[in-house]
C-alpha cells in the first residue's frame, strides 16, 4: 500500500467539536479528531445518528495518522434542518467541512442510512474524493420493487410509513422516541429484536454497545434528521450511482436484516469499478467490528504520496 504520509505512534487525541456555518444559513454540527497533518477521513453516521465518535473509529483511523472529521446531517441535533432535502444536498456540506478543514482532497465512508451519503458525496464531488466506502448502504428505493424484501418487520413498517408522507413517520418516530432515549443496550437489544441476527447480538456488548447506543441517542435528540433521511431514501436521490467516478468499496454481510444482502449486490454490480466484499455470515453491526481496519487500509492506498 502507497501512503502518502507516514503514521505516528498512537495516542489519544481529543475531539474538537464545530458549529460550521453553512453558505446557505444553516448550522453543522462537526467533530473533528487525529492528527491536523494527517488525511481527511468524512464519515457519514447512519439513521438515526450523529456525529458521535466511538473509541474504536478513532484508534482505527488515528493509528493510521487520519484525520477523523464526522457530523450530524441536517436536522440532527446540532445541525439546522433542510427541509425537503434529498441525498444529493449532503455533497455541498461535505466540501463545506473540507473547506473549513483546509483538504482539498479527503476520503469519506459511511455505514447504512450514511452509505447512500457517501456515495452521493463520491458521485458530487468527483475532484475532490479520493475514494468512498459503502458499508451496509441501502439502494435506492425508487424503480427498486424488491427493496423492502428481506428486511426487519420494525424497517418495512418504517419504510412503509415513509413513502406515506412527513405526518404519518413523524408520529412512527415520535412513539419510537422514549424507548430509545430511556434505555441501555440489553434495552436497545430488545427494541431491534426484528432487526438483529444473532452475529449482531454477539458485538453488541462492551465498547460497541455503549457506541451505538450514544450514536442513537444523540440522533433521536431532534427527529427530524431521522425523519428526513427517511424521506430522502424513499425518493429520487439526485444522482445515479452508476455516475460515481472515484474509487469505490462496498462492504456487505448476507446475515444483515436492516439493510438484506441483495441491497449491497444491486450496489457493487451497479457502481463502475466497485471493489465488492460481500461476506458470508456478517451481520449489519459485526461486519465493521470485524472489518474496520481493513476497510480503512482500502481506501488509505489512494491517498497520493507526497
Amino acid at each position: 500500500m502507497a501512503l502518502g504520509y507516514s503514521p505516528p505512534t498512537y495516542a489519544p487525541w481529543m475531539t474538537e467539536r464545530i458549529a460550521l456555518d453553512l453558505p446557505d444559513g444553516r448550522v453543522l454540527d462537526v467533530r473533528v479528531s487525529g492528527p491536523t497533518d494527517g488525511p481527511l477521513f468524512i464519515w457519514h453516521h447512519g439513521t438515526p445518528g450523529c456525529g458521535h465518535q466511538g473509541p474504536r473509529q478513532q484508534r482505527v483511523l488515528h493509528e493510521r495518522g487520519v484525520r477523523f472529521a464526522s457530523y450530524s446531517r441536517a436536522g440532527a441535533a446540532g445541525s439546522t434542518r433542510n427541509p425537503g432535502r434529498a441525498v444529493a444536498d449532503v455533497a455541498a456540506d461535505m466540501a463545506a467541512i473540507a473547506d473549513h478543514l483546509g483538504a482539498e482532497r479527503f476520503l469519506t465512508g459511511g455505514q447504512s442510512g450514511g452509505g447512500p451519503h457517501a456515495l452521493a458525496t463520491g458521485a458530487l464531488l468527483p475532484d475532490r474524493v479520493l475514494a468512498v466506502l459503502a458499508v451496509c448502504s441501502v439502494k435506492p428505493y425508487v424503480g427498486q420493487p424488491d427493496f423492502l424484501d428481506g428486511m426487519g418487520a420494525d424497517n418495512v413498517e418504517e419504510f412503509g410509513l415513509a413513502v406515506e408522507g412527513e405526518a404519518p413517520l413523524l408520529a412512527y418516530l415520535e412513539r419510537q422516541r422514549p424507548e430509545l432515549l430511556d434505555t441501555g443496550v440489553d434495552d436497545v437489544i430488545r427494541a431491534l429484536d426484528t432487526l438483529l441476527p444473532d452475529v449482531d447480538r454477539a458485538v453488541l456488548t462492551g465498547e460497541v454497545g455503549s457506541e451505538l447506543l450514544e450514536s442513537l441517542q444523540g440522533g433521536v435528540q431532534e427527529l427530524y434528521g431521522w425523519l428526513d433521511d427517511d424521506l430522502a431514501f424513499t425518493k429520487d436521490w439526485g444522482f445515479a450511482v452508476d455516475e460515481i467516478a472515484v474509487p469505490t468499496y462496498v462492504w456487505q454481510g448476507d446475515a444483515d436484516l436492516m439493510v438484506p444482502f441483495h441491497h449491497g449486490e444491486w450496489l457493487a454490480a451497479r457502481i463502475p469499478g466497485a471493489v465488492a466484499h460481500l461476506e458470508p455470515g456478517e451481520g449489519h453491526l459485526s461486519i465493521q467490528v470485524n472489518n474496520f481496519g481493513d476497510m480503512v487500509d482500502e481506501v488509505l492506498a489512494h491517498v497520493p504520496r507526497r
